[in-house]
This record gives C-alpha cells, structure tokens and sequence, in this order.
C-alpha cells in the first residue's frame, strides 16, 4: 500500500511536469489540468490509507501515516486547491473568475471519479493484503453518530481549518506545511470514529460514493453543504 501510494505521487508530479512543457502556453488549460490531477492524487492517496486503519498499533500507524502523507501532499502539491470548498472561497474574494472557479470544481470531482475508478481497478488485482475484500464494502457509513451531530462536526473542522490557514498566511511555508499537516492528523484523531474528519467534498465523494447513492440527503448535508457554510462563516466573520 505504501509502495503504491508513493508510485501515485510520483506518476502525478511526472504528468504536472510533463503538462508545464507541453501547455506553458495554454494557462487556462494547465490550471484545470493541475488542480485534476492534484486532487486525484490527494483522493487516490486517502483511499488506499483508509484500508491501513486497523492496522496495528491502532491509532498510532494510521495517524503517523495520516500526518506524513499530509506533508508529502502539502510540498508536491502547492498552488493547487483540491477542495471545491477553497475554489469557492477564491470565487467569494474574486480572486478568480466565475467561469474558472466552475472549471476547477469540476475538475476536483472529476477527479475524484476518477480515483474511485482507478482505486477499485486496482485493488481488484489484488497487489495487496489489505485489498482482498475491500471491493466488496458498500456503504462503510462513516457517519458514526447522527446527522446533526455530523453536520455540526464537519462544519467545526472546516471553520477551523480555514481559520488556521488564514493565521497560517505569513507562516514559512516550509513550516506552515507541517502545522496543516498536524493540525489535519489532531481532527482526524479527534472526530475520525465519528464522521471520518473529511470536510472535503470532493474527497467524500470518492471515499463514500455508495453513501451518497444510498442517502443523498443526509450524506450531501454533513460532507458537501457543512464544509462550505464552515468556509463562509470564518471568511463572513474575520
């Protein structure tokens, strides 16, 4: 698992460089093209660490790797947003155009598509212990408590999140990786057995798609309306 997560980092830095050659004069394209893949990355990725849960020791490897996977994703993936929630952040402080931030939102749950398609078709070679079995899980209803309690949650971490990149601006970035990537591993810690700590909607498409099928209402609520009203009330207030 851990080979295969690091060969998904390398094939996605090779195909960025390769796209900055080819389309340097395109940037529209680029742009798009940058944050599918980025975003495939970060969602291919989590798909895989989510098998390595119950790994033991429980929590510790799972956090350790949680942390450390966060970093890798923070310095190969700069610039890039892989949250429609961000893209809606810029397009609320008109730091990008209308038609731009509809293109990136698209793109990140392309993108997420396409790591569930490309997570299932490898797992079902079989490369791994922990693959054996995984194809066959439905729904995991990662919802552990109620919807209102979830949705109250996600809105939580998302705020936070968004309060501490906004504290985190004038950070060295060589730092300010490692504190999103802690502060990332201490919500995963603190509400991981009860919502999964997503407050990405992208990433919670692709790691629940069988839940959104299966109770759209609820599931779209906690993982896609409560990250974005968690953004927009940190930026409405400060």
């Amino acid at each position: 698992s851990l080979l295969l997560m690091t060969s998904i980092v390398v094939a996605v830095g090779l195909c960025k460089r390769l796209i900055r050659r080819r389309l340097y004069l395109d940037h529209r394209l680029c742009t798009v093209l940058m944050e599918l893949l980025s975003t495939f990355q970060i969602c291919a990725c989590t798909n895989e660490l989510c098998l390595l849960a119950n790994v033991e020791p429980k929590p510790h490897v799972a956090l350790s790797l949680t942390y450390g996977f966060t970093v890798l994703h923070g310095l190969t993936l700069a610039g890039s947003t892989c949250n429609p929630c961000g893209t809606l952040q810029a397009l609320w402080s008109r730091a990008i155009p209308l038609k731009m931030g509809g293109r990136k939102i698209a793109a990140q749950f392309v993108a997420a598509v396409l790591a569930r398609v490309f997570t299932r078709c490898t797992w079902s070679l079989g490369v791994a212990e922990s693959h054996y079995g995984a194809l066959s899980q439905g729904c995991g209803n990662p919802m552990q408590t109620t919807v209102m309690q979830a949705f109250c949650i996600e809105l939580l971490f998302s705020a936070v999140f968004q309060l501490t990149l906004l504290r985190a601006e004038r950070v060295n970035p060589k730092y300010r990786v490692h504190l999103l990537a802690l502060l990332i591993t201490m919500l995963v810690y603190a509400g991981g057995n009860l919502t999964g700590a997503v407050f990405n909607p992208a990433l919670a498409l692709s790691l629940h798609p069988h839940c959104f099928y299966e109770k759209f209402l609820s599931y779209s609520l906690v993982y896609w309306v409560a990250p974005s009203l968690g953004k927009f009330f940190v930026l409405y207030v400060f």
